[in-house]
């Protein structure tokens, strides 16, 4: 049993430590694509064993999402964190003297496996450490981890590799990683685990966890999100290179575009706390998903909107959408069957998540190719924005009714 560590000793709550410590996880999931044409040609990697680089992670996420997430349940939160950072920095550390495709391919799924211990138990140390009233808030801070990390990695990678090689790149965020790993070992307590002797074995919080229909209905709803958001992110600068725009451009466009995702998630804890149902805002950030991408590529027989009127409706489909990520991390803590069982419900979502970056960008490509282009890339998310708008209305059902909150049979 942990017991509750030294007061702490510094200004900074713990909950925006934990929120820091996923930006610094976010941070070594989008170090690679600026770095990726450098790897390319210094290390003599293909284009088969880049795009296992690049799905490294999600595979990780895929496969180890739950299992992490029962881990990080079991040994406490904090220590989780602290072992999650500690391979994210040895991973990095090590990274920068490899030579050879197969190397980095381990390490990179290293770095996987450090960011899930990392962000499995961050939403449940966030809920132990802030009030009843604070809570909503935070957990729209928190939703930003992802697109905050992933933006300074777009907009701060491609300078540093310029200037001082990507091995500087991949040593400078083993650096951030242990400042990381020291602010959450000063700043965040040992909080006391769930005392319900039922929650002491993962094999009954596993089946905890698969028998309460709101663990499903949140972690299918974030796929559905993940799956069109990363589709379109991921193809953006493919778009915007096809269209004629330097690469700097490209750049600094769809780091912008990542970025605004931020604004909604933060939106999404302050609407929570005035009392906007959760079935709302995840209908209304579905909503503007499926408009955004409609107007950024819908065309017919040569006509679409002008290239400004389109950089906005993809503006529009990532900072309404952020609003999806922060309710859910919100709805996943009143879901889960216990406190014991918060990070397994979160590693869950981690796993479906993984899943929906995993399998939507070959399904827009797909749908790209039969086509000839992208102009039918609002039908792909328009589907799955239908598919969203059914899960909302599951999730706000559970959560109008607490006595559907509890585990039922499958």
């Amino acid at each position: 049993m942990e017991v509750p560590s030294r007061p702490n000793r510094f200004l900074l709550h713990p909950s925006w430590v934990s929120v820091l410590a996923g930006v610094c996880a976010a941070l070594h999931v989008g170090k690679l694509p600026p770095a990726l044409p450098v790897l390319q040609a210094t290390l003599d990697i293909s284009l088969v064993q880049a795009s296992f680089l690049l799905s490294a992670l999600q595979i990780a996420g895929m496969t180890l999402g739950l299992a992490v997430g029962l881990t990080a349940d079991g040994i406490g939160l904090r220590r989780s964190m602290l072992i999650g950072l500690t391979l994210l920095a040895f991973a990095s550390a090590c990274g920068g003297f490899v030579s050879t495709a197969s190397s980095m391919l381990w390490l990179r799924t290293l770095e996987g496996v450090g960011f899930l211990l990392v962000v499995m138990p961050a939403p449940a140390l966030i809920r132990r450490t802030v009030t009843a009233q604070q809570l909503n808030t935070r957990m729209g801070w928190w939703g930003t981890y992802m697109p905050a990390g992933s933006a300074l990695a777009l907009l701060c990678g491609p300078w540093m590799i310029a200037q001082a090689g990507w091995q500087v790149w991949w040593w400078l965020l083993a650096a951030v990683s242990v400042l990381a790993w020291l602010a959450v070992w000063w700043c965040v307590p040992i909080v006391p685990r769930a005392s319900a002797h039922v929650d002491d074995a993962w094999t009954k919080r596993l089946a905890l966890t698969l028998k309460t229909p709101g663990a499903w209905w949140v972690a299918m709803a974030f796929a559905v999100y993940s799956s069109q958001w990363m589709a379109v992110i991921g193809f953006l600068p493919t778009v915007y290179n096809e269209m004629g725009l330097s690469a700097s451009a490209t750049g600094l466009l769809t780091a912008f575009v990542a970025v605004v995702n931020v604004i909604g998630n933060i939106f999404s804890g302050r609407l929570l706390q005035r009392g906007w149902p959760a079935r709302a805002l995840l209908m209304f950030g579905y909503a503007s998903m499926a408009l955004g991408a409609f107007g950024a590529f819908g065309q017919w027989e040569g006509w679409s909107l002008p290239p400004t009127f389109s950089f906005i409706c993809v503006v529009l489909f990532s900072a309404a959408g952020g609003v999806i990520p922060g309710t859910l991390f919100a709805t996943a803590v009143r879901v889960a069957p216990s406190e014991a069982t918060v990070s397994t419900v979160v590693g869950y979502m981690q796993q479906w998540s993984a899943f929906g970056q995993f399998a939507g960008p070959p399904l827009v490509a797909w749908v790209a190719t039969l086509v000839g282009g992208w102009q039918w890339t609002w039908a792909v998310t328009t589907g799955l924005c239908w598919l969203g708008f059914v899960l909302a209305f599951k999730i706000g059902g559970l959560l109008e009714s607490p006595s559907k909150l509890q585990q039922v049979p499958v």
